[in-house]
């Protein structure tokens, strides 16, 4: 497995139950059953391609009765009965990700974990997480094969400390630790951010309310950067 997805293996708590949503090749799920970390996954997939190829992975592997293939969207493949504990999400947008998120929690079915890798939009995911209850308990900001993603582990609380604007945007634990991969993704976003606003001034017809909110991001960007404590 790649450093993302041993990553992820890594968040996932020893005994739980797992289903690993747009799992494609079920690396995930099967690597976890292989260590003896968990013993049941569901391997969920949207595409029928993706979803051949992890049957076809688990079958090899020898797992077919501890790891189930389901062919449907989201978590639309899990129900009550299955016993899910923890959702694994990774691969696509937070927006995406955060509507599944939102229709299964909308079904009446919610889980105690929730491992999160989103591609973009994290800042929507971790809001997400504080307005259903989620704790973020662990993250993870590691750069691999040219992108930077951030992991977020959360569990399900009875009573939740509320989060500042800094720590939805740059992740409470993220922020703390700020290792070198957190610089070098928030440098390439200030100058991002930099550009973007040096256009929304140049336009004939400005949207004031997008401008200012470009400024705020880059005032909480260059505060955290410059920011050594």
């Amino acid at each position: 497995m790649n450093l993302r997805l041993n990553t992820l293996a890594n968040m996932v708590d020893t005994g739980s139950r797992v289903a690993d949503i747009g799992t494609d090749h079920a690396y995930l799920p099967i690597e976890l059953v292989k260590s003896g970390k968990i013993d049941f996954a569901i391997a969920s997939d949207i595409a029928s391609g993706p979803l051949a190829n992890a049957k076809q992975d688990i079958i090899e592997a020898g797992l077919a009765e501890k790891i189930e293939p389901r062919l449907g969207a989201g978590l639309d493949t899990v129900n009550k009965e299955d016993q899910i504990d923890t959702v694994v999400i990774a691969g696509m947008g937070g927006k995406l990700m955060t509507q599944i998120l939102t229709t299964s929690w909308e079904n009446g079915l919610s889980f105690d974990t929730l491992i999160l890798a989103p591609n973009i939009g994290e800042y929507g995911v971790r809001k997400w997480l504080i307005e259903h209850s989620y704790h973020i308990q662990a993250e993870q900001i590691i750069a691999e094969a040219g992108h930077i993603y951030e992991l977020i582990k959360a569990k399900k609380v009875a009573k939740l400390e509320p989060l500042t604007q800094a720590q939805l945007f740059f992740g409470p634990v993220i922020i703390k630790e700020k290792n070198p991969v957190f610089y070098q993704k928030w440098q390439d976003q200030l100058h991002y951010h930099e550009r973007l606003l040096d256009n929304l001034n140049k336009a004939k017809q400005k949207d004031f309310l997008r401008i200012k909110k470009v400024e705020q991001e880059i005032e909480l960007i260059e505060g955290e950067l410059n920011d050594q404590s």
